[in-house]
């Protein structure tokens, strides 16, 4: 663990890492607001994740994506595992605030000690999901949840990012909701690993599933899975099971079909993730408020330098001036 660490934030971590709620919950909220703790937290949980299962569920808005994952967390804990849920709102354009109504939703897991529900909102982040889901998802892993599922906001087609970070990606749609499968075609359905058709009590259920199963047999299956397609009434329960096999069963295909070769250009994204939020949130924070800011921002002024030459000045000098530190 980072010598830099805090007290405090040590403790907050060993803490975490034993399951402890009230640490989870403190640090989930240092990971959206405190940049510079942000990377000292990942850091020091890193090599704790890559034991739980990730999915991702996510759908156009009125799917029952809430009442599903409720049943399936349920699923989940009648056989005896851990649950953490991230559930993403979408904020408002004009206030910035969100509903969080999905806690409202799965008001009656919050009392499980065995389930964790975090409510997020996406703050502006565009593709279904909030900045910091990925991190609080990490979190999760790292604290020894077994399964973790993030709702994204629900907002439509282009609610496709979630697919970056989780293992298995759960695409929900219902019959009734005007032209599903054209919506499907348009963002979301090359993403699916799994499709289920919720409301499958509705009369054109049927037809439905026989069009997405349609459209994944015209494709040649990713890296050999060819996704499944699951029919579900999330109200009472029905379908839960099946969804939950096929679940396993693309987890399963994960370890035996994951090539070394896929495990490099993992942790390389990885690196190149990091390096970029570090460069976003901490690196231009500081070139913010140096003198050498100043001094090209008059420059620009002045119509000595354009904006462009002015950024590379500003970064090659941020560059030189670490080296040299690093030389004394």
């Amino acid at each position: 663990m980072p010598k830099s660490f805090t007290p405090s934030l040590d403790n907050l971590v060993r803490s975490a890492l034993r399951g402890n709620r009230r640490a989870i919950a403190k640090l989930m909220s240092l990971v959206e607001n405190d940049p510079q703790a942000r990377f000292k937290i990942l850091s020091s949980t890193y090599w704790k994740r890559n034991k739980a299962c990730i999915i991702g569920i996510t759908g156009p808005p009125g799917c029952g994506k809430s009442t599903l994952i409720a049943q399936l967390a349920k699923r989940y804990r009648d056989t005896g595992h851990t649950v953490g849920i991230v559930a993403v709102d979408p904020s408002s354009q004009l206030t910035g605030g969100a509903l969080l109504g999905d806690r409202i939703r799965m008001g009656e897991l919050a009392s499980d000690p065995k389930i964790f529900i975090r409510s997020m909102a996406t703050r502006g982040h565009f593709g279904g999901i909030a900045r910091a889901t990925e991190d609080v998802a990490h979190l999760l892993d790292a604290s020894g949840v077994e399964f973790v599922i993030v709702e994204t906001a629900g907002a439509g087609q282009s609610d496709i990012d979630v697919k970056h970070f989780v293992h298995t990606t759960v695409v929900v749609t219902a019959p009734g909701l005007g032209d599903e499968i054209q919506a499907l075609k348009a963002g979301i359905m090359e993403i699916g690993d799994i499709f289920v058709v919720n409301k499958a009590d509705i009369e054109s259920a049927d037809r439905t599933a026989q069009e997405i199963l349609a459209m994944i047999m015209m494709s040649e299956p990713v890296d050999g899975w060819r996704p499944r397609v699951i029919k579900a009434v999330a109200t009472t329960g029905n379908g839960v099971a099946g969804l939950a096999e096929a679940i396993n069963q693309h987890s399963q295909f994960l370890k035996e079909h994951t090539k070394q070769a896929q495990q490099g250009r993992h942790f390389r994204d990885d690196v190149l993730a990091a390096a970029k939020r570090y460069f976003e949130d901490v690196i231009l924070a500081q070139l913010a408020s140096t003198h050498e800011l100043e001094e090209l921002t008059r420059k620009v002024e002045d119509r000595e330098l354009d904006p462009y030459s002015a950024a590379r000045l500003l970064v090659d000098g941020s560059s030189y001036r670490t080296k040299g530190r690093k030389r004394r």
